[in-house]
């Protein structure tokens, strides 16, 4: 063998172990902070499901959910625990970061109670801290609660707090996903009785984990929590980010 034609060989060598040992495409990670309307729950609260739940069977291995939403947390209470600087230390460029808040910043009785001004302030901080570790953030109206008034209208919930994230989506130039409208939407649309099946409404002695019962106009049950995630879905191809190269493709049946 010649001294070229080894160096050639090696060289080809070489590239046939790089190219068998090569490191794995990095995930785009997808973030998602809000609370229990989105949060993974624990089997004692099934069939309460949040939306998040769901939404992670949407996607290709390319792309890792990582649902770091809380039941009972609003913009306030998720800084204070300490909850989002994690977020952010992971946060690698190309990721996402889905923000639902509103439930309990909204209520002023709760502990999370959060006035309309710092609510404002504290989703600009999940964007621009976002924005500095070169992820996208993607702001999230509220998503509606069941209610209805007397003629069969579905009700708008959310109204200061949906908007405020309307107004800061605008200002910030930040993708806007508006689940209040959506849900609220999808809600008339069943009308006032099957949109109950959406939620975790529950007789007497039907669920071992609520024996007395439960009439809940807030949580999901596993087909409300899959309807919205789909709605959230469906505003991804709307807004035709990234994701949408990684929603998996329905098999088509020959």
């Amino acid at each position: 063998m010649t001294y070229k034609n080894y160096i050639k060989g090696s060289a080809a060598l070489v590239l046939l172990i790089l190219f068998a040992f090569r490191l794995p495409e990095r995930k785009i990670r997808v973030y998602l902070i809000g609370d229990s309307t989105i949060s993974i729950k624990q089997t004692t609260a099934y069939p309460e499901t949040g939306w998040g739940m769901p939404f992670v069977n949407f996607f290709d291995a390319g792309v890792q959910i990582e649902n770091r939403a809380q039941n009972g947390r609003s913009t306030k209470t998720f800084v204070a625990e300490n909850r989002w600087q994690p977020v952010v230390d992971s946060l690698q460029k190309g990721d996402y970061v889905f923000i639902q808040f509103g439930h309990n910043d909204e209520v002023p009785t709760k502990a999370s109670y959060t006035p309309i001004g710092d609510y404002r302030n504290y989703l600009i901080k999940f964007i621009s801290e976002t924005k500095s570790k070169g992820g996208n953030p993607v702001l999230i109206t509220p998503v509606s609660r069941r209610k209805f008034d007397a003629n069969g209208t579905a009700l708008d919930t959310h109204q200061e707090y949906a908007a405020m994230v309307r107004n800061i989506a605008g200002e910030q130039h930040v993708p806007l996903i508006d689940l209040d409208q959506k849900s609220i939407a999808l809600l008339q649309k069943l009308g006032v009785e099957n949109s109950k099946m959406l939620f975790n409404q529950l007789q007497p002695g039907e669920h071992p984990n609520y024996p007395e019962g439960k009439i809940d106009d807030t949580h999901f049950n596993e087909l409300g929590a899959r309807e919205m995630a789909q709605l959230v879905l469906k505003e991804i191809h709307v807004l035709n980010l990234d994701l949408v190269n990684h929603i998996v493709k329905p098999v088509v049946k020959k």
